[in-house]
């Protein structure tokens, strides 16, 4: 429980449903500087935990506040030196891996719980021998993306109360039980980074590995002087710190040497490489899929073929913009998640 509506209205339906339910809130103790001058706040802070007690209050369950501060101490190590070898991180698929689906199992075996639910707006269901997840009923809020790396074991015990509603209606549930939540507005932040400036916690964290290097064309022509390549992101047009006097675009981040590869084509490829692909509802095949690659992706049509060490080979139909060393790609078939797995 998050303290933020999806969670509590998960919860409210779990009990309705004659379930026995525990509330747990994850407190990871992170909360920026610059955020605390300005009294600002990403998701699972004091007042995130303090509305969690509260709907657990009124919906008469235990409740559980715990400590994970120093695994997702981990989390954020993981976000910084993403983007200190070039890459891309999505820190939310990892919280999910390490922590929303990892450590929290391991407390609900303390606890005698038998599955581990979740506001996430998914889907799980049995098909033909093992459990498949799916695509949220509502596609502007489907978080399937994020859940790729669950596992058999995991998608066995895992509940997604919320997963075949609309947000609408997810607040009107809220508003009629009086659960106080009703119109909360949504956390759209990093939760390490509630003031939504990811490039200040890289500064304070890398320190002088931050430091001036070279825009470069393909070709290897120095254009410009660029602040650090660990701020730019392959794919990325605004924010590159100067003009050009025409539309530029990253194409690649050459960690090693400290420059940042610059041009006027947005960077469209037409494959990638997949490593750790996990297959999530389905065993490792040759397959057409739609594939996104960014969580904000449509998807786009492509072959998939299977490669030793757990990677895998996309080949789209048309090339797409912004192949993003570092993100996911995840194969769906409708709305069944096949697997995913990170591009590099």
């Amino acid at each position: 429980m998050s303290g933020g509506i999806d969670s509590s209205v998960s919860a409210l339906l779990l009990r309705r449903a004659g379930h026995r339910v525990t509330g747990v809130f994850m407190r990871h103790g992170a909360r920026s500087d610059g955020a605390a001058r300005r009294g600002k706040a990403g998701c699972c802070s004091l007042d995130d935990a303090y509305d969690a007690r509260r709907v657990a209050d009124l919906l008469g369950i235990p409740f559980y506040a715990l400590d994970f501060e120093a695994e997702f101490g981990r989390i954020v190590d993981y976000f910084v030196s993403e983007y200190d070898r070039g890459a891309t991180p999505n820190p939310c698929i990892v919280c999910n891996r390490d922590l929303k689906f990892g450590k929290l199992f391991g407390f609900a075996d303390a606890v005698g719980a038998e599955a581990v639910a979740t506001g996430h707006y998914a889907r799980v269901e049995r098909r033909g021998g093992r459990t498949a997840l799916l695509r949220g009923r509502d596609p502007r809020k489907d978080q399937s993306y994020v859940l790729f790396p669950l596992r058999q074991a995991e998608l066995a015990r895992v509940m997604f109360p919320v997963g075949d509603y609309e947000k609408t209606a997810l607040r009107e549930i809220a508003r009629e039980a009086g659960l106080g939540i009703a119109d909360k507005p949504e956390s759209m932040e990093i939760c390490f980074v509630p003031d939504d400036d990811h490039r200040r916690l890289l500064r304070e964290r890398l320190r002088e590995r931050v430091r001036p290097g070279d825009f470069v064309t393909p070709d290897g022509r120095v254009i410009g002087t660029h602040e650090g390549h660990q701020l730019y992101t392959v794919g990325q047009r605004k924010g590159l710190g100067r003009s050009f006097g025409r539309p530029m675009y990253v194409a690649a981040i050459r960690a090693a040497e400290n420059r940042v590869v610059l041009s006027e084509e947005d960077g469209r490829g037409g494959e990638l490489a997949v490593r750790e692909v996990n297959w999530v509802s389905v065993e490792a095949r040759r397959c057409r899929a739609s594939v996104k690659i960014r969580s904000t992706h449509p998807g786009a049509e492509a072959r998939v073929e299977p490669l030793e060490g757990g990677r895998a080979r996309v080949v789209f139909d048309e090339p797409q913009r912004a192949v993003t060393p570092g993100q996911a790609a995840v194969l769906y078939d409708g709305d069944l998640v096949l697997g995913g797995g990170w591009i590099e």
